[in-house]
């Protein structure tokens, strides 16, 4: 999900306990600030500092002279190789082409579990919009590369990834004992900082410094933020370190989609609306839970799901995730 997403998650899952609002109204917001701060705290650990100290065993670099599909094919099928040969993850890092102010060239990565092997297909040069520049589009002979792989291969992620804008996608291959090479999409992200046990170890000093209140508020917070994520394609290690296996998402949403963001963002605001609204001694106008869901959530969000639906029924399902968009995990801030 988005940063704005797991923000007002955090906030929200502070505003449940009664001595959160409690606190609010005697003019300190400490707890609303705690459940912000967890909220977003696993993925600001991971944008903001872990993937700058992640170490990677070979990076490709597209040369902006000539892009060659082929050989990076056979390079993503040489790194599959060698996590066979040192019987561990193997991390490579692809970097995005440049080749101008507002120009990057793109390119696509599909890793085919069927026929064993990985495509890497150029496309056209596009804007920093991602919003393709005319007459830039590559010759379909010309444009393609294939290598066959090593050995099965079990995608994580999804297939294809689009490769163009800002900073480029890194893979990881780590050899299964029954001989396939499972392929992890972005390595260092939602790991060990994305875990349950994680957040109660970093309650613990919240809880002895301001007291059990506040770690229960900051473990409440962080492991809202980790379940989320746990409904998208790329999954987290709930158990780190007592576990090192990133567990499957459950391919509900993508971290950019519109709509499970919007989702978060306006239930959330509709449940700390009402958390806060129970705390009022005499309120001008009376009504239940289930009302407010109904009139304020349920209603208006058909609404918008099915004119969602027939303004886009036609269009093709996509299938490709763009690398860019996953920055977007802790945007919003």
């Amino acid at each position: 999900m988005k940063g704005i997403s797991h923000f007002i998650s955090g906030v929200a899952a502070a505003s449940c306990f009664p001595w959160t609002v409690a606190a609010a109204l005697e003019k300190n917001p400490a707890y609303f600030i705690l459940g912000a701060a967890f909220g977003i705290l696993p993925d600001t650990i991971d944008f903001k500092f872990y993937r700058f100290f992640y170490r990677y065993h070979r990076t490709i670099s597209p040369d902006a002279r000539k892009v060659d599909p082929q050989a990076m094919a056979d390079q993503l099928a040489e790194a599959v190789a060698a996590s066979q040969r040192q019987a561990g993850m193997f991390r490579l890092k692809i970097n995005t082409l440049r080749i101008g102010a507002d120009r990057w060239q793109q390119f696509r990565i599909r890793f085919d579990p069927q026929r064993q092997g990985v495509e890497v297909e150029l496309g056209p040069v596009v804007t920093t919009g991602q919003l393709p520049v005319p007459g830039t589009f590559p010759a379909p002979d010309a444009a393609k590369g294939w290598a066959q792989l090593p050995a099965p291969i079990e995608e994580t992620y999804e297939a294809v990834t689009t490769v163009d804008i800002f900073d480029g996608p890194a893979f990881g291959f780590e050899p299964a004992p029954d001989g396939r090479v499972v392929i992890h999409f972005l390595p260092w992200h939602r790991s060990w900082t994305h875990s349950l046990v994680l957040g109660a170890a970093l309650s613990v000093p919240v809880a002895l410094w301001l007291g059990w209140r506040a770690g229960v508020v900051s473990f409440s917070a962080y492991s809202i933020h980790v379940l989320e994520d746990q409904l998208g394609f790329m999954g987290s290690n709930l158990f780190a370190p007592l576990s090192k296996k990133r567990m499957k998402g459950l391919h509900w949403m993508r971290s950019g989609d519109a709509l499970p963001n919007f989702s978060t963002v306006w239930f959330c605001c509709l449940l700390i609306f009402w958390n806060c609204y129970q705390a009022m001694a005499d309120p001008v106008y009376r009504f239940g839970f289930f009302r407010l869901m109904i009139y304020g959530f349920f209603i208006p969000l058909g609404l918008y799901g099915a004119l969602h639906w027939l303004l886009n029924r036609q269009a093709p399902r996509r299938e490709t995730v763009d690398s860019a968009n996953e920055w977007g995990d802790a945007e919003g801030l």
